[in-house]
């Protein structure tokens, strides 16, 4: 009986090794994949996956979301990386302290800034150190003391708790593998009455085998997304409320990018089948008050 708890408990023990390398493995990849990406152009990233590299002679519907409208919008700090508008649905006020989880160059930051004002704060959150270069030149030239840019994991964010009033991010939580921590970490770091407007790709059915376990279509937003419900409810668990779907639109992966993965009959099959895939941006807020013994006051 102790033999077989020790076989158990060895073989529990390693699988879950192989889990965290192979998590650790994915987010070196993704880290590579951005540092790559941070020397791009916005037009080669808008042609492409979240600029993975599979490029596409037709324009990614994943990033024809158009900040150009927005004020506070700088070029410069646009890649084209996003899945959505976050910062549009923020509901920022003036004097907030606004936290953006997957920075890049600094976009939704620099809008949040327009939005909260000299009284408030923004903070970007990146871990590629190449994304950081570029958000802190971009905000050198821009001339901003109160927008700050750390390196650091969105699962462990570098920030105390209670300090945020608003959190944004933009097609970042899809490339993290465990999307649980990353919210739990939101929950910790939101003020008590705070609140995240999050734009993210998430799945209605299966994804075929091929694309499910590419590295590139990881790193192109895609691979890593989860089923819409599984989203929702993991936001729910983590003990937000309120939630609130403020936009969703259906993403269209196209034919020259998908036959890189499946053949002619699989590409049909995926076209014609039930599979979906969208972007959301999803609304939620931390609870004004929170009984004794909860996380929340934490």
């Amino acid at each position: 009986m102790l033999l077989s708890v020790f076989i158990f408990h060895n073989w529990n023990k390693t699988k879950q090794l192989n889990k965290m390398n192979t998590d650790k493995e994915i987010k070196e990849m993704v880290k590579q994949k951005y540092s790559e990406i941070a020397l791009q152009n916005k037009e080669t990233n808008k042609s492409s996956c979240c600029g993975s590299g599979c490029c596409s002679t037709e324009v990614y519907n994943i990033m024809s979301d158009d900040y150009n409208t927005l004020d506070g919008y700088n070029p410069d700090a646009d890649l084209g990386l996003g899945c959505g508008l976050p910062t549009q649905f923020a509901k920022i006020k003036k004097g907030d302290t606004v936290i953006d989880l997957g920075s890049g160059a600094g976009n939704d930051c620099f809008i949040a800034r327009n939005e909260t004002g000299e009284d408030g704060r923004v903070i970007g959150i990146d871990f590629t150190p190449a994304m950081i270069g570029k958000a802190k030149a971009n905000a050198q030239k821009l001339g901003f003391a109160n927008v700050e840019f750390r390196h650091g994991d969105i699962e462990n964010i570098p920030v105390s708790s209670n300090v945020a009033d608003v959190i944004v991010s933009n097609c970042v939580l899809n490339l993290v593998p465990d999307k649980d921590k990353v919210f739990k970490d939101i929950f910790r770091v939101l003020k008590q009455g705070g609140h995240f407007s999050i734009s993210d790709v998430v799945l209605i059915g299966n994804l075929p085998e091929a694309l499910r376990k590419d590295a590139e279509m990881y790193a192109g937003c895609v691979a890593g997304a989860i089923q819409k419900n599984d989203y929702l409810e993991l936001i729910k668990t983590n003990g937000f409320s309120n939630i609130t779907i403020q936009k969703e639109k259906p993403i269209n992966v196209p034919d020259d990018i998908l036959k890189n993965y499946l053949n002619e009959e699989e590409l049909q099959n995926f076209k014609s089948g039930s599979t979906g895939i969208f972007s959301i941006t999803v609304y939620a807020e931390k609870s004004k008050s929170c009984g004794c013994g909860t996380e929340c006051c934490s």
